[in-house]
């Protein structure tokens, strides 16, 4: 199917307007995402890692060059991706708050799901109620476990191929994993395609051997990820689909490397997007404007012309329910870190950042055992503790802070030189400083009670969060009702046992002799209800 798309575009704020009359009313939507990774594609100007999939990916789209995520590690950031919310705002700003047994011993705490506000939900839940087939490849990490509502598949190989109509609009996420931090160390018997001679060490990092292996480790991981994309891509052509879906690629937050990962510097927010229209409408085009991740789930259900449910954080940027308005502001936060706890918040206007420490007292430098996997972090502290780390290279290790700090991204991209004491740059410090506290007095700010006492809030003084209460099953008129008591709980149901997905219960089922019926609610942070059974006679 032909389908054209009109682009309008505004000088003044580079922001690119879809003209809703002229996208399908449903259109099919992919997100391909990658992990732990600044802009390091050759469209945005790296010149060492070979991406030539992505390269050819922003000839053909829209390179967006000013998003950020809400944190600068993945959990609390995939949060606010799922729910359009501040991960501040529903309790989710913890790294991490779901533990493995081998995750564990890094929580002070026990595991738990995030008992967010009974209103939020996973945005695809919406997009399912509307006719969307809606997967996720593979990874989750909401800091809650998701509702079985959320999506039609959860697995290694869900992508849009599980439709069983193949004219059923979709939305797909495939998440890349080989650039996540821990590929630095657990790849480390992989060939090199990148020669540490060539790579840039950043003033902040030591320059030896070491470092440098760690850095072309990296980016060799960057080059190995382009090519999946191109599989992806290849797919969608082999399908019809190519010309016929809005592709967005975007990593779920910066560098994982030292002094990157977890800090609010750009190097730990700001992150790569491109978007691809069908036809490659305005393919080749840079968009300026302030993005952050709290605008993704408005954006994807503006596209889909979906009401933008008005609980939501963000603002759209795409579709028929754009933002009048350009954002102005970004806003990020650093809470528990594994063991480490050091509130912090930011806020970026493009090209001041702002820096509120609420923990003065505590050093930059966190001792997060998972990290020392890198030989690279082994290294530095190495050095430190030898008294062989220059000036530049121990800012890392003050062992406090001042609590508020102000940098020039345009003339100090590495972020060493705080601004907040310098009276040339006073009226900026107070209009940011003023914008993080209006953004905490809109939206609260969880991060301000201790993490124990918010989950005895949540669980009402109890050891384990509540179970959502079973969902009643009322028939009358020949329509068949679902209810469940607990607030906010998202019903799912199907007709069969081995059925594998559940659909969202979103108005009365009909069912007729010797239909069975599957129904489970579940509210987002508590534990899902068990499964009701009914066998119509």
């Amino acid at each position: 199917m032909k389908i054209i798309l009109v682009l309008a575009i505004s000088i003044a704020s580079s922001a690119f307007i879809t003209k809703s009359d002229t996208l399908p009313k449903q259109p099919n939507i992919l997100w391909i995402t990658c992990e732990d990774m600044s802009p390091h594609l050759g469209s945005y100007g790296e010149k060492i890692a070979k991406t030539p999939n992505l390269d050819q990916l922003a000839k053909e789209g829209v390179r967006y060059c000013n998003v950020y995520s809400t944190a600068g590690v993945c959990s609390p950031s995939r949060a606010a991706l799922i729910t359009g919310m501040y991960q501040t705002s529903i309790g989710a700003q913890h790294m991490r708050t779901l533990q493995t047994p081998a995750t564990q011993k890094y929580s002070p705490v026990q595991s738990y799901s995030a008992v967010v506000p009974e209103q939020v939900k996973c945005f695809p839940e919406y997009l399912r109620k509307a006719g969307y087939y809606c997967t996720n490849n593979e990874k989750q990490d909401y800091q809650f476990i998701a509702p079985v509502t959320a999506w039609d598949e959860n697995s290694s190989k869900a992508d849009w191929r599980g439709r069983k109509d193949k004219n059923q609009p979709f939305f797909s996420v495939i998440n890349l994993m080989v650039t996540h931090e821990s590929q630095v160390f657990m790849r480390d018997n992989v060939p090199l395609e990148v020669d540490p001679k060539e790579v840039v060490v950043p003033p902040y990092l030591p320059d030896n051997d070491i470092i440098r292996k760690d850095i072309a480790r990296f980016l060799t991981n960057v080059q190995t990820m382009d090519r999946p994309v191109g599989e992806i891509i290849q797919k969608l052509k082999d399908d019809g689909l190519y010309d016929n879906t809005i592709i967005f690629f975007y990593s779920d937050h910066g560098d994982g490397l030292p002094m990157s990962k977890r800090e609010l510097y750009d190097r730990g927010l700001k992150v790569p997007m491109i978007v691809r229209y069908p036809h490659a409408v305005k393919g080749g085009t840079v968009d300026k404007q302030l993005i952050s991740f709290v605008d993704l789930a408005p954006t994807v259900l503006s596209l889909s012309h979906i009401p933008v449910p008005a609980h939501l954080q963000g603002q759209a940027f795409l579709g028929d329910q754009r933002a009048k308005t350009p954002r102005k502001y970004i806003y990020a936060a650093r809470d528990r870190m594994d063991t480490e706890l050091d509130r912090v918040r930011a806020v970026s206007d493009g090209r001041f950042k702002y820096l509120k420490n609420y923990m003065p007292e505590k050093p930059y430098y966190q001792d997060i055992e998972f990290r020392l996997g890198q030989k690279g972090m082994k290294e530095i502290l190495r050095l430190k503790d030898a008294g062989q780390l220059n000036e530049t290279q121990m800012l890392w290790f003050r062992t406090s802070k001042p609590s508020e700090e102000l940098f020039d991204t345009e003339n100090d991209p590495y972020e060493l030189k705080n601004l907040a004491g310098n009276p040339q740059y006073q009226a900026k410090l107070k209009e940011l400083r003023a914008k993080h506290e209006e953004w905490v007095k809109q939206y609260g700010d969880k991060g301000a009670i201790p993490e124990r006492e918010m989950l005895s809030r949540w669980w009402n003084g109890q050891k384990e969060a509540a179970a959502t209460q079973k969902p009643q099953i009322i028939t009358k008129s020949g329509k068949t009702e679902l209810v469940s008591t607990t607030k906010g709980a998202s019903i799912g149901y199907k007709k069969h046992e081995n059925d594998k997905s559940w659909s969202v219960y979103s108005q009365p089922v009909t069912l007729t002799k010797g239909d069975s019926l599957y129904v489970v609610a579940h509210r987002i942070g508590y534990a899902p209800s068990e499964t009701v059974k009914l066998k119509v006679n």
